[in-house]
Parts: structure tokens; C-alpha cells; sequence
């Protein structure tokens, strides 16, 4: 069974940081694209970043400049760097992954348990 595994989730003050990091486990024959989304209340999902195997990185318009998106395939982790929070960044975020499990002859997506980040204002 493949799961993520999200980390690093809180309270941050505006204007500060927060690194979330997500780990994929089970017996994953490959990845493709991984990435980062979020749901704030009464919002719709927004995807906050996608990286590809090879390291390209697509970013949500809102995220763009104070986001990183990160990967490292041997360790099967993806990361978020967020740096000058807004209390609008407050949200669930997830992590997903299109895997090739070893029992399947296909992709299929996982997603994350999820994890909440607050800002303060």
C-alpha cells in the first residue's frame, strides 16, 4: 500500500516561514509529478505547486516568489518552503504523488493526510 505522509504543519506569524515536508512509502516502482495543494475554508482547492520527475515547478499565481517546491526522488520526499505568510495562506495542505505502485501496470494519484497551517496576523 503506497501512503504520504505529511510534516511540519502549525501556528506561524505573518510574515514568517514554514517548511512542510511529505514522504511517500510502500513498494513504488516510480514517481512522476509531485506537488503541494490546499483547501481553506468555504475556499476552493487550489494546487500550490507541481514538480515534475526532473525538477520543473509550476506554481500557483499566489504563491509565486515566496515558494519553493523541492524534491528528492532517491528519498521518494517532496517540500514546501513558504516564506512571507499571509493569513490568506492559512489552510489544509496536501501533498500528492502520481505513483506506479509494483501491484499495479499503472499510475494512480495518493494523496496526503493532510496538514494545517494557521497564520496570525
Amino acid at each position: 500500500q503506497v501512503q504520504l505522509v505529511e510534516s511540519g504543519g502549525g501556528l506561524v506569524q505573518a510574515g514568517g516561514s514554514l517548511r512542510l515536508s511529505c514522504a511517500a512509502s510502500g513498494n513504488i516502482r516510480s514517481i512522476e509529478n509531485m506537488g503541494w495543494y490546499r483547501m481553506a475554508p468555504g475556499q476552493a482547492r487550489e494546487t500550490v505547486g507541481n514538480i515534475t520527475k526532473t525538477g520543473y515547478v509550476d506554481y500557483a499565481e499566489s504563491v509565486t516568489g515566496r515558494s519553493t517546491i523541492s524534491r528528492d526522488n532517491a528519498q521518494k520526499t517532496v517540500d514546501l518552503q513558504m516564506d512571507s505568510l499571509k493569513p490568506e495562506d492559512a489552510a489544509v495542505y496536501y501533498c500528492y504523488a502520481h505513483v506506479w505502485p509494483y501491484a499495479r501496470e499503472d499510475f494512480i494519484t495518493v494523496w496526503g493526510q493532510g496538514t494545517r497551517v494557521d497564520v496570525s496576523s
